[in-house]
């Protein structure tokens, strides 16, 4: 199985491809168009801002080419956020491929942004990318801006509100926290995601 990481200059790249490899899979390092579409599964991961993320992806002409996939495509943290249509975060244009918007968390008392920390997921029904997801699993969570519930949303997280943890649109798929630093539950929807 060819997995690759899309180099979209997220700095979480090394720790999605160490977490990867303790699953038995050297996934590829890479902005080669062509690559990308040869793969079996292609994840899009980023740490940063929305601005510069999707900046970084039509530098490299890559937007037609994300868009244009058919294979299982996971953005991860902000990778999942490029996934939807808009972003508040420089109200930016994304790829378009998620039927979502963006929204910057707004605080309410003794909440703190960026949501940093250990959050319960709440599976809102069955999906494969799922599969063995407990009530009482937890997943990190590092993020300012937040995907709103809707159609699209498999699991959500409570941050002073419900909010999308994990999305999924025909082939492409997001999860807002870290799985690689999710310890037990990230190992086990990441290799979910290398099961579709």
């Amino acid at each position: 199985m060819a997995v690759v990481l899309v180099d979209a200059g997220g700095t979480n790249i090394g720790s999605v491809r160490y977490a990867l490899q303790r699953l038995g899979v050297d996934a590829a390092l890479t902005s080669d168009a062509a690559t990308i579409r040869a793969a079996d599964k292609v994840i899009l991961p980023g740490v940063g801002a929305a601005g510069p993320g999707m900046a970084r992806l039509r530098e490299l002409n890559l937007v037609d080419t994300i868009r244009s996939l058919t294979q299982p495509v996971l953005g991860v943290c902000l990778g999942m956020q490029l996934l939807c249509e808009h972003s508040e975060e420089a109200d930016v244009d994304c790829l378009g491929v998620v039927p979502a918007q963006v929204r910057r968390f707004h605080a309410t008392d003794g909440m703190r942004i960026p949501h940093m920390g250990w959050n319960r997921l709440d599976a809102q029904g069955e999906h494969p990318l799922l599969a063995g997801l407990g009530r009482d699993d937890y997943a990190y969570f590092v993020h300012s801006y937040a995907v709103p519930v809707g159609d699209y949303s498999l699991a959500t997280t409570n941050y002073g509100g419900d909010f999308s943890a994990v999305i999924a649109n025909r082939n492409f798929h997001g999860m807002q926290f870290h799985p690689e630093r999710s310890a037990r539950v990230g190992a086990r929807l990441l290799g979910n995601f290398l099961s579709l």
